[in-house]
């Protein structure tokens, strides 16, 4: 599974909006199609090495372009049949029916199949579950190579239910822009490997997929403390707020202190006793402060949270540090640099309310509360105040297991201690959690993040 690095994302109705808006600038839907048709082809062509294909067009523009495939494949000499669900529905799909040519055979449960099934049925304008008749009938291509156009059939293209198709896509061909379902589960297993085909669709950059990771390397004039200093609060259960300080060194930052722990990971990291925590959080250099790696909810918590925003440090927040903090912040107006870092469990202790899918629940979470927030997951997604969203899928699935989300805090204190926008820093400190644990894999523990 794969998805684009950096690209733009719409949701459905954004997209129909950026196609009115390419057609009212002069570029007319019709060549819009001709553009996807001709992506279609190409990606086609490619997975079957011109061998026979069998390209299923449903009746609206997402069947078009699987018309206009159809003809520019034949064009090339390949064995192509067309089965159709319905007549075309809209002026688009009738003109790209008529410009194929050739033969439409009803799909039905005697079609035949091919060594490829290109799924043109509905793209990302399905609104509800297919029917049990057409399900049984695609099932039969099961074990065929699928090309998706868009998305595959069955899947709602905003991410909001969980339609599982039947017939999962191989590939899927995301056309002028990825949609939500791409990047979002429980849609993105079935998308495949993902592919995007820009067919001159203007988007802006509110919405992404996460950038390639990279840690940037130190300047020439730099030393440990322009590097990045990081404060990392230990608690009573001070493994975890080891493994954020660690990974805080791992990443990037050039001088760590764990206030209220007995020892460190790494002799480069200073430890020292609890009682210089406030001292520390009126230390200039210090650059970011993390809170809440092993720390249960309770007073103590809610002390060391309120000082650090009285100190008005960069801050990042995990775990029960977020509850804690949210009432504090919601009067801050974001006003501080602040990263929250919570689990599935976590989020929906913390905001209950929002509904859509998980972008648009990150959004609102990340408005609500004026600061960053990754919604951590195998599917994470980092949203900003200001609506910008980067989503990143995949993950690693030897993420799922005890102390990461520690280390991702820790990634993240060292992004942030850096300076500039904390929404930058997040999205930099999960790619470089993924990336760490990419090159681990299996059998991964957090202690693996933070080692040579």
């Amino acid at each position: 599974m794969s998805v684009p690095a950096d690209a733009h994302i719409l949701t459905t109705a954004a997209m129909r909006a950026a196609e009115a808006e390419c057609a009212a600038s002069g570029t007319s839907l019709s060549e819009l199609m001709d553009r996807a048709g001709a992506a279609v082809a190409d990606t086609a062509w490619r997975m079957g090495a011109g061998g026979p294909l069998l390209i299923l067009c449903g009746p609206g523009n997402n069947g078009g372009d699987g018309y206009v495939a159809a003809r520019l494949l034949a064009e090339r000499g390949a064995e192509v049949r067309v089965a159709a669900l319905a007549q075309p529905a809209t002026d688009l799909a009738k003109a790209a029916r008529d410009g194929w040519g050739g033969p439409v055979e009803p799909l039905t449960a005697d079609t035949a199949p091919a060594p490829l099934i290109v799924d043109a049925l509905f793209g990302v304008g399905l609104t509800r579950p297919i029917g049990d008749d057409l399900a049984v009938i695609l099932r039969r291509f099961a074990g065929r190579r699928v090309l998706a156009v868009d998305m595959p059939s069955g899947v709602d293209g905003d991410g909001l239910h969980d339609w599982a198709p039947p017939l999962p896509g191989d590939v899927t061909l995301a056309l002028g822009a990825l949609k939500p379902a791409h990047v979002l589960l429980p849609a993105a297993p079935h998308c495949g490997r993902v592919l995007l085909a820009p067919i001159g669709i203007a988007a802006d950059r509110t919405m992404r997929s996460a950038p390639k990771p990279s840690v940037a390397a130190p300047g020439a004039m730099a030393h440990k403390f322009n590097r990045g200093m990081v404060l990392v609060r230990s608690g009573p259960m001070p493994g975890a707020a080891r493994l954020a300080a660690a990974a805080s060194l791992r990443s990037g930052a050039g001088y760590v202190v764990l206030s209220g722990a007995d020892d460190a990971p790494f002799n480069a990291i200073i430890a020292e006793e609890a009682a210089r925590y406030a001292e520390r959080l009126g230390d200039a250099r210090v650059g970011a402060v993390i809170v809440g790696p092993g720390f249960p909810a309770g007073e103590g918590l809610n002390g060391d949270v309120m000082a650090a925003l009285d100190a008005g440090k960069p801050l990042v927040l995990d775990a029960a540090a977020i509850v804690a903090a949210l009432p504090r912040l919601r009067s801050m107006g974001g006003a501080v640099p602040m990263i929250l870092t919570p689990h599935e469990g976590e989020f929906a202790k913390a905001f209950p309310g929002p509904a859509g899918n998980k972008i648009d629940r990150a959004k609102a979470a990340a408005a609500d509360a004026g600061a960053v927030v990754i919604y951590k997951g195998a599917d994470t997604v980092v949203a900003a105040p200001d609506g910008r969203v980067a989503a990143a899928w995949p993950g690693s699935p030897w993420l799922a297991t005890a102390g990461t989300g520690d280390v991702l805090a820790g990634a993240c204190g060292a992004m942030l201690a850096r300076g500039g926008d904390a929404f930058d820093a997040a999205v930099a400190a999960v790619g470089w959690h993924i990336a760490r644990a990419a090159a681990i894999g299996p059998g991964l523990v957090a202690d693996d993040l933070v080692k040579d």
